[in-house]
């Protein structure tokens, strides 16, 4: 292995094709302003770097970030890159991961629109971020402990498990199709339009029309809160611990809640049924 250690670089490709190489306490920053630092690279690490420039992992297969910084000027990060591992570092440019599989991430900052589309497989833990257009198009997500601010989240997304996640996002899960959500919050508005198998478990669900046009959607011992209009046009089995403002037009399936202040059903063939059970029970 090849250390290269303490040095400053700000030359196109500076390291282009690099193997089996360890980049420790060094800067990619300067006058030069040139990008794709470590373009189809293999087996390369990064530990305690500074990224100033453009488009630094391109094209690379067998890496490691640890404890980095990657500014805003650090746009497009990581594109077409595999078996990635990503510890305690700061990704701040825009469209940090894209086109990339076989992802962990731990610990890490996230402030970056358009993170992570087409993104197959990533382990995401104990990390914060905000992004918009969060994870669209991306598939094989399993996210714990991670809290995350933004608009339009995890949208077309597939295959996926979040579990003990904070979200405060709106226009969330569109379109997701076999994900599951797991103790967690999630709070804004026209939450998880069209998805197809999606379940929530345990789970605190805040805002206005969430979980319209649905098809095989389940909740499961769920907390909603200030949710009106709730389930509209959806095939949905959900049991609910806390009050529901109203429901509108479920198609099929069963909503049980404690309590609803308003069942709308102002359309044909809205044959979903909804009803008020004691002790969590569902219905019959």
């Amino acid at each position: 292995m090849t250390t290269i250690e303490n040095l400053s670089f700000d030359e196109e490709r500076a390291l282009y094709g690099a193997e089996d190489t360890a980049v420790i306490n060094c800067k990619f920053d300067g006058p030069t302003d040139g990008e794709s630092a470590f373009k189809e690279c293999r087996n390369v690490s990064a530990e305690k770097c500074f990224f100033n420039l453009r488009y630094p992992f391109w094209h690379d297969g067998g890496l490691k970030i640890s404890d980095c910084e990657m500014t805003e000027l650090c746009r497009a990060a990581l594109w077409y890159s595999d078996n990635i591992t990503i510890e305690n570092t700061r990704l701040h440019g825009i469209k940090a991961l894209r086109e990339c599989s076989n992802v962990t991430m731990r610990g890490c900052d996230i402030i970056s629109p358009e993170f992570g589309w087409s993104v197959r497989g990533l382990d995401m833990s104990d990390c914060s971020a905000e992004s918009e257009y969060f994870m669209m198009r991306s598939t094989g997500l399993r996210f714990t402990n991670v809290n995350f601010k933004g608009k339009y989240s995890f949208q077309y997304i597939e295959n996926s498990v979040f579990e003990n996640c904070v979200f405060d996002t709106k226009d969330a899960f569109w379109h997701a199709k076999n994900v599951t959500v797991k103790n967690s919050v999630v709070k804004g508005e026209y939450l998880a339009w069209y998805c197809e198998n999606v379940t929530f478990e345990n789970c605190k669900i805040t805002g206005t029309q969430p979980l319209c046009y649905c098809k095989g959607l389940r909740l499961i011992n769920c907390e909603m809160h200030d949710t009106d209009l709730c389930f509209e046009r959806s095939d949905v089995n959900a049991t609910i611990t806390t009050h529901i403002v109203s429901v509108k037009n479920p198609l099929s399936g069963c909503v049980c809640a404690p309590s609803v202040g308003e069942v709308i059903r102002d359309i044909d063939g809205a044959d979903g049924k909804v009803c008020c059970c004691k002790n969590n029970k569902s219905c019959a």
